[in-house]
């Protein structure tokens, strides 16, 4: 069974950093995409930033030049290093992983940016 677990959400203050992590399980397959989506109160949930087996990396337009995305294919784990965070950056981080025809979802894990 494919399990996908986030960590490194929490409270930061604007202009301040987080990592999260995303680690996958239960399968030996490769990953091909690997990506995180977040969801404000209210609204849809969208795209952040999504990285492919080869390394290519796609980014939303609000977050480019202040999140990298990176994975670790040897531990089936993929990064979102998040700087200079600012209240609208407040959601809750959901990592999607594509094996074959299918999509997994982690549960999530709520980032909070506030003074």
């Amino acid at each position: 069974q494919v399990q996908v677990v986030e960590s490194g959400g929490g409270l930061v203050q604007p202009g301040g950093s987080l990592r999260l992590s995303c680690a996958v399980s239960g399968t030996t397959r490769s990953i091909s995409t690997m990506g995180w989506y977040h969801q404000a109160p209210g609204k849809q949930r969208e795209l952040v930033a999504d990285i492919t087996l080869g390394g290519t990396t796609n980014y939303a337009d609000f977050v480019k030049g202040r999140f990298t995305i990176i994975r670790d294919n040897a531990k089936k784990t993929v990064y979102l290093q998040m700087n200079n965070l600012n209240s609208e950056d407040t959601a809750v981080y959901y990592c999607n992983v594509k094996l074959g025809i299918f999509n997994y979802w982690g549960q999530g894990t709520q980032v909070t940016v506030s003074s």
